[in-house]
């Protein structure tokens, strides 16, 4: 049997999972979620996991890992992980002796994200539109959650293969009077206005402040408040009329940068919506405000009406494409011949 180690590290959690290989498909044998915020590096997390894994009485955890696979909050570029929302420095020849691995998959976490779409049972995905989907067309994944991330899905001519964008980073392009006045009062505050800054779970907060800075909540004044979780909560229940307003300019301007991506991908294939902000506010997106402002692109309208749009509620996708990912590099490596470990960088 094939043990592999797969995770999706985020800016403030760490899903991590143990799988077994059983037929052509990988089988969960042992899954924690881990605050980051909690361990002073990668090393530390993966090895407090473990711990907690052989502490089970189970006799499959006490077998070898084969291979890992990783979904990183960032940009990884020649072995380095650029992550803005990740404090820590990943050392991947360290983690590869700690480990004993000769396969450690290093992937962007919305493509990994993205490569789990196909393996995923349907009721894992809510649609927010039907659409007509085209045929082998381009898909396109966009993650609202401690940042903002996108993925392409581009069709070969036998498979769908996934390419890294930093769409998150680009500029915040206002479409109306209210979202020039919210760029203006972000541009006092931040040196650079991005896409991010705004669609992230730390654009609500700034959203709440710029609709009416008078009313504040308890989350706001606690260095580890969660002032995103706080405004959802109440503007889905209706307790706070400023964190009503507050979601719906949040869905608002998501589906507008989703209706962007859209245009700049032409994803016929499809566009889903993934990340841990969406599945938290799933009554929210599915009013209507997100396809409203998606399809609001004038004389394009129309094609974009077109392209079914999914919420990806499994808040483990970017684990189980890591995993395979993992799994797919084990069985393509020279391993039997006994040559040194390697890693395979994506995203």
């Amino acid at each position: 049997m094939t043990m592999i180690l797969a995770g999706d590290v985020g800016g403030t959690k760490c899903n991590l999972g143990l799988f077994l290989k059983e037929g052509p498909a990988l089988r969960p044998v042992f899954q924690r979620r881990l605050a980051t915020r909690n361990y002073a590096g990668f090393e530390n997390l993966i090895g407090d996991f473990l711990e907690q894994a052989a502490l089970l009485d189970d006799s499959t955890l006490g077998q070898a890992i084969d291979a890992a696979g990783f979904g990183l909050a960032g940009v990884v570029v020649d072995g380095c992980l650029h992550a803005e929302n990740l404090r820590w420095a990943l050392d991947v020849p360290s983690l590869t002796r700690k480990l004993s691995l000769q396969s450690i998959v290093l992937l962007n976490d919305v493509i990994a994200t993205a490569l789990s779409l196909d393996r995923l049972p349907s009721r894992d995905f809510v649609l927010l539109n039907q659409g007509t989907p085209e045929q082998n067309a381009t898909r396109a994944v966009i993650a609202a959650g401690t940042g903002l991330g996108e993925a392409v899905l581009f069709w070969d001519g036998q498979q769908y293969r996934a390419e890294r964008s930093e769409g998150g980073q680009g500029d915040f392009a206002p479409r109306n009077e209210r979202e020039i006045q919210l760029l203006r009062h972000l541009m006092g505050r931040l040196p650079h206005v991005s896409c991010e800054e705004i669609v992230s779970g730390r654009g609500f907060r700034r959203i709440h402040e710029f609709l009416n800075p008078s009313v504040r909540h308890v989350s706001f004044d606690i260095t580890e408040g969660n002032a995103a979780g706080e405004i959802t909560q109440r503007g889905l229940a209706r307790s706070c009329q400023v964190c009503v307003e507050t979601l719906a300019f949040w869905a608002e301007l998501y589906g507008a940068m989703a209706g962007n991506f859209a245009l700049q991908t032409l994803a016929l294939g499809g566009i889903y919506v993934a990340g841990g902000i969406a599945v938290k506010i799933l009554p929210k997106l599915k009013d209507g405000t997100f396809f409203q402002s998606f399809c609001g692109k004038g004389k394009l309208a129309r094609v974009l009406a077109r392209i079914p749009i999914s919420v990806v509620i499994n808040e483990d996708a970017p684990v189980w494409g890591a995993a395979y990912q993992a799994l797919i590099s084990y069985q393509s490596s020279p391993r039997a011949r006994g040559t040194e470990s390697t890693v395979l960088r994506t995203g």
